[in-house]
């Protein structure tokens, strides 16, 4: 069964459901963060990142103002404020023949706003340790 990747992260997104990334990740995933240097492979490291993920972006304020797509990748960019900062970036989804994401990688700007994401999501790693 194939699954729907994009609808199922944006329904993971809507109602904040990390539980669900275990479903829609390939066991090969690799995620590139924007705020570390190496690449991070595999389903579990993956988890643990987008788990954090979303609690430090998906905040009422969250939203994804365009998406550009193809048959098995897609282009997400989001808009969201956090802690007064406004944070614009975009996650590029690529996923395999059955839909699950093989490729997750995340980009953000301004400046000012990868300082704040890296010491937030550095926090939320640590407390999951």
């Amino acid at each position: 069964m194939t699954i729907d990747t994009l609808a199922t992260w944006h329904e993971l997104v809507r109602s904040r459901n990390a539980r669900g990334l275990n479903s829609l990740l390939a066991d090969n995933v690799v995620f590139h963060s924007p705020v570390v240097h190496t690449p991070q492979a595999g389903k579990a490291i993956t988890i643990q990142y987008l788990s954090a993920a979303f609690h430090v972006f998906f905040n009422e304020s969250f939203k994804y103002v365009r998406e550009v797509t193809g048959p098995s990748d897609a282009v997400l960019e989001f808009q969201v404020d956090i802690d007064g900062i406004s944070v614009n970036g975009v996650d590029m989804l690529k996923w395999d023949d059955e839909g699950r994401i093989v490729e997750f990688k995340v980009l953000i700007r301004p400046l000012k706003a990868i300082n704040l994401i890296h010491q937030k999501m550095a926090a939320m790693l640590q407390a999951k340790q």
